[in-house]
């Protein structure tokens, strides 16, 4: 009497059939475009709150230091704020709550407006009109895309994508 395996596949390399041979290629040939859309690479801020938050970026650009805000972010959403491959390392974030006045700051001063901006330079601030607020770094570890959760708790959630 033959002994019988109790696992199903025999440690031979398995050949593929025709079927399955054609599948795994229509499969594979199509999984760059299922990957691009799964798989952006995007600065996005999600909202965490029941309110609406208004958000401010700063970063290194070629021409210094940019400041670009406001992102009004609904509760429970998220926003892209920089769309594509991230360039820089570190960026910068400042955010208010609409409602409550509650706010994610941090210890690098950089430049705001009262409406929508984007403001090249962060010295000066009062001199040239604007506000000055403190942002938090992200370090993003030079990671394709990142993602800033806002919540109601004390501190903010960092992750990457």
């Amino acid at each position: 009497m033959e002994a019988v395996s109790r696992y199903p596949f025999s440690k031979a390399k398995p050949r593929l059939g025709t079927f399955w041979a054609t599948l795994l290629f229509l499969l594979a040939s199509s999984a760059p475009f299922i990957v691009a859309d799964e798989a952006r690479a995007d600065f996005r801020v999600c909202n965490g709150t029941q309110t609406l938050v208004g958000v401010a970026i700063g970063y290194r650009a070629k021409d210094g230091w940019v400041t670009e805000g406001w992102w009004q972010v609904p509760a429970t959403t998220c926003a892209t704020l920089i769309e594509g491959e991230l360039q820089s390392r570190y960026y910068y974030l400042y955010a208010e709550d609409a409602a409550r006045g509650g706010r994610w700051t941090g210890e690098v001063n950089m430049c705001v407006a009262e409406n929508e901006f984007k403001i090249t330079g962060v010295q000066d601030c009062f001199a040239r009109g604007f506000q000055r607020m403190g942002f938090k770094e992200y370090d993003t570890g030079r990671q394709g895309s990142w993602m800033v959760q806002l919540s109601d708790t004390p501190g903010t959630q960092e992750s990457q994508n």
